[in-house]
């Protein structure tokens, strides 16, 4: 965010710059969102920003503690295990899905999604690159048709962006794009069977790049994780 942008915040938006902010690991698990900080930064009330804290946890990427304030959410090791496991239940019969009822538009979104995501990588920018590389997952459950299971797939994929952020231990924690593209290959050939199998891959490719052992470090500074 450009300290010089001027713009109205409300609940909802200040909800979703911080979830962004989180997914691109600018505010990693345990960071405190202090509510005078975060006002200050975005010009609005506490209201305000307690109503976008209180948004945020409901979708499990914040915790707020009595007497202690609001936190972003740090994933235990059964929780990881658990979104993952989600993940894998959801995500492949809904790639197959998707490439039973992918358009050429749709197939387009995705490419421009995945040189999106080639370009962040390319530059280092490896946080911009996970966000883009979730949103990959969620057009995928748009373009299923399936709005329950495109709702549940973007907290999951939300939630998989905390659990990267505290346990990855290579770079390769980031969607391979190779698996990327891959399912793009599948898609473009409407073949259901293989983007099922494809997804399910990706998805263990991804779990076995993660070491459990391994805690991310919370920001200093809120200013300087949301760039304001």
């Amino acid at each position: 965010m450009d300290a010089t942008e001027t713009r109205q915040w409300n609940s909802d938006s200040v909800a979703a710059d911080l979830e962004r902010a989180i997914h691109e690991h600018r505010l990693p698990p345990a960071t405190k969102l202090g509510e005078d900080e975060l006002g200050e930064a975005y010009g609005i009330s506490r209201t305000v920003v307690r109503a976008a804290l209180h948004a945020l946890s409901h979708r499990r990427l914040v915790e707020l503690r009595r007497n202690r304030g609001a936190f972003v959410a740090q994933p235990s090791v059964r929780e990881a295990r658990e979104v993952f496991e989600a993940r894998a239940l959801l995500e492949p019969r809904t790639a197959r899905s998707a490439a039973e009822r992918m358009t050429d538009a749709a197939l387009a979104v995705l490419e421009a999604n995945i040189a999106d995501e080639h370009a962040a990588l390319d530059a280092r920018q490896d946080g911009r690159a996970l966000f883009l590389s979730g949103r990959f997952h969620v057009e995928i459950a748009r373009i299923a048709d399936q709005s329950t299971i495109e709702a549940f797939v973007s907290e999951l994929v939300s939630r998989s962006s905390l659990i990267i952020a505290l346990y990855w231990r290579r770079r390769a924690a980031l969607c391979e794009t190779q698996a990327h593209h891959a399912l793009l290959d599948a898609f473009r050939h409407r073949d259901g069977d293989a983007a099922e199998q494809l997804m399910n891959g990706h998805l263990l490719d991804l779990v076995t790049s993660l070491d459990l052992r391994n805690v991310a470090q919370p920001a200093t500074s809120l200013r300087e994780a949301l760039n304001r």
